[in-house]
């Protein structure tokens, strides 16, 4: 097959530096094209487990820089070095729905550790608190609750104790995975009768580690059942780590006896990181990638990226893939081109909190109804102008900003942002709100 024109590619990856946001991934640099034929541009490069990301969060992003590329309609394939593209179009025999397995939880990140993790006033009771939790489980904060704004290293922290503790316990029995999985699992069991498996599992675990504990938010059967194994595994001394976007009081929909009860441990909060930490961050993180950063750019980085590390990361990924696609050496307009920014230039300081704060004042609704489940036009409308606002202000991807919202998908906000669009250009009244939340929200930046 013929190989496909760097220049090609070039113009794709300067798309996708463009338009991914926090989609892109360090390892983005290791993406290759493999060809492109009849409409179908495969790309690889990738292990399974990232060609499993690209699937799921990438593949938009890159059809639509390949489209651009070319001016056709282009689909695009990721795969491993194992795929074969007869494998991956072949028509396979409609697979046996999978036994219950409950233990196969979050895969624990290769980063994921304490050496990789950068400490800063920001972060460093929730750092000591698990350091603690993870040289004695069950004794010293039981439950630990981490809470903080996306891309803060709750996951990192809840991950690299689990990963300490299994270090030093081989024969621990750990069960690390998101709140989506169990709530999951749980639906699964209650389906196909075997409750018994599943409360065995989790209430003989050592180490129950949720990331993502908000989600229970008005799933009521599986609040009820996770009360009853948090209580067992707290009563027989085992450890319980929980992460979250927002504090125990602040989840919608949450049992006050939940509440109460992840308040009984240690609960830490994580800020955003400070400047300095934010350099600590961009050296350390492009150190561990053998990525040669000089000390202006690093500093260029840090300042331009004031929201969190997950964002840090991404910057590093896209001055990385520009440098490589382009063959020029890292400096300062490398990056500006590659962020989008001028240095020196006003950055846009306005949060999603910011944006949720403008609209609940505007339109007298309360947080919680916000993020809840409910669908009267009365809460729904403010939360599309909120979603809207978010992805016109801020850098977040689609997929963060519908975690703000009660965990809804990026399709969500995709039509949240039609939504809106097509109801301002209708109604000047709309418009002249929004445009009054926007000068409101570039005042306090």
């Amino acid at each position: 097959m013929p190989p496909v024109d760097p220049a090609l590619w070039q113009r794709i990856v300067q798309q996708v530096i463009a338009t991914g946001g926090n989609v892109i991934r360090p390892w983005f640099t290791e993406l290759e094209p493999i060809s492109l034929e009849h409409g179908l541009f495969e790309i690889g490069g990738v292990n399974p487990r990232q060609r499993d990301y690209c699937r799921r969060h990438a593949t938009r992003l890159f059809t639509e820089a390949a489209q651009a590329a070319t001016g056709r309609l282009v689909g695009v394939c990721f795969l491993t070095a194992a795929d074969s593209p007869t494998e991956e179009s072949a028509e396979a025999p409609e697979a046996a729905p999978p036994s219950f397995q409950p233990d196969e939880g979050l895969p624990l990140g290769e980063d994921y550790t304490f050496e990789a993790f950068v400490t800063g006033p920001c972060n460093r009771l929730a750092h000591a608190a698990c350091l603690a939790v993870s040289e004695s489980p069950g004794k010293t904060y039981n439950p630990l609750y981490i809470h903080g704004s996306v891309g803060l290293g709750k996951t990192h922290l809840l991950q690299a104790t689990c990963r300490r503790i299994g270090a030093s316990n081989p024969q621990a029995k750990l069960c690390v995975l998101s709140c989506e999985m169990f709530v999951n699992h749980f639906i699964e069991a209650v389906e196909r009768g075997q409750l018994h498996d599943f409360r065995y599992r989790y209430r003989h675990a050592d180490i129950l580690a949720i990331d993502d504990i908000q989600f229970l938010s008005a799933h009521e059967q599986t609040q009820e059942e996770f009360f009853h194994t948090f209580n067992t595994l707290y009563q027989s001394q085992r450890q319980i780590i929980l992460s979250s976007d927002r504090g125990p009081g602040q989840i919608p929909d949450l049992e006050e006896r939940l509440v109460s009860r992840f308040n009984w441990g240690l609960v830490a909060q994580i800020d955003r990181p400070c400047y300095e930490t934010r350099v600590a961050i961009v050296r350390k993180k492009a150190r561990m990638r053998n990525f040669d950063l000089p000390e202006d750019v690093v500093c260029f980085i840090a300042g331009v990226i004031d929201s969190n590390a997950r964002e840090l990361e991404g910057a590093i990924a896209k001055v990385a893939m520009l440098a490589q696609v382009t063959a020029r050496n890292v400096d300062i307009p490398l990056a500006e081109e590659a962020l989008g920014t001028k240095l020196g230039a006003p950055r846009k300081g306005i949060s999603i909190e910011d944006i949720l704060k403008a609209v609940i004042g505007r339109f007298n609704v309360r947080l919680a109804d916000l993020q809840s489940k409910k669908r009267t036009r009365s809460i729904a409308f403010p939360r599309q102008v909120c979603m809207y606002l978010a992805r016109e202000l801020t850098r977040h991807s689609l997929e963060e900003i519908g975690g703000y919202f009660g965990g809804r998908d990026h399709t969500t906000v995709m039509h949240a942002k039609r939504s809106i669009d097509l109801l301002r250009q209708r109604d000047p009244q709309l418009q002249a709100t929004l445009d009054l939340i926007t000068q409101e929200l570039g005042n306090k930046a």
